[in-house]
C-alpha cells in the first residue's frame, strides 16, 4: 500500500478519530444535551473527511504524479487539479 510512508501519520488520525467517536458515545450514554452530541459528531465527519482527503490525496500523488514515472505537464496538472477539488468537497 503506498500509504505506508504516511502510516503513523494516519494512524495518529485515525486514533483521534475513535477518541472524538467515544466522546460523542459517552455523550448519548450521558443524555447530554443534542447540541453537544451534534457538535461532537460534526467534528468526527469532519476528521473522517479531512482523513478520507489525506488518502485520497497520496493515491493521487503516487499513482498519478509518481516522479519515477513520466508525466506530461498537463497530466501533472490535471492530477493537481484533482487534489484540489478533493480538498474543497471534503470540507
Amino acid at each position: 500500500m503506498h500509504t505506508v510512508s504516511n502510516k503513523e501519520k494516519l494512524q495518529n488520525r485515525v486514533r483521534r478519530l475513535l477518541g472524538q467517536m467515544d466522546a460523542a458515545r459517552r455523550a448519548i450514554e450521558a443524555d447530554a444535551e443534542c447540541t453537544e452530541v451534534m457538535q461532537l459528531l460534526a467534528a468526527a465527519r469532519g476528521a473522517t473527511n479531512s482523513l478520507l482527503a489525506e488518502v485520497v490525496k497520496d493515491h493521487i500523488r503516487h499513482h498519478m504524479i509518481d516522479r519515477k514515472r513520466r508525466r506530461s505537464p498537463a497530466e501533472v496538472r490535471a492530477a493537481r487539479d484533482l487534489i484540489d477539488v478533493v480538498q474543497s468537497y471534503v470540507r
